[in-house]
């Protein structure tokens, strides 16, 4: 019963440089993004060096940074859907 729903799906891709550089891009990409958008980013628990992130708090680097995975895995599968990584 399985067989044919695991047939169409697509073939993950397996880890590389290019892998990581986008995942990496897509993170700065959804970092920058949430310091611009979130109101209150510094807000909650203070990071170790939070000049390093702009300024963020924990729960707002946690937010962006799960934002960019969310990102990177789309532009991964598409890309490697393409032919590109």
């Amino acid at each position: 019963m399985l067989s044919p729903l695991l047939a169409i799906a697509p073939a993950t891709v397996s880890w590389s440089p290019k892998v990581a550089l986008v995942m990496i891009v897509c993170n700065v990409i959804a970092i920058v993004l949430g310091k611009a958008t979130i109101k209150h980013p510094n807000e909650g628990a203070k990071l170790p060096n939070a000049a390093f992130f702009g300024g963020m708090g924990h729960a707002a680097l946690l937010g962006t940074t799960s934002l960019g995975h969310i990102i990177g895995i789309g532009a991964i599968q598409g890309m490697a859907a393409r032919g590109m990584l």
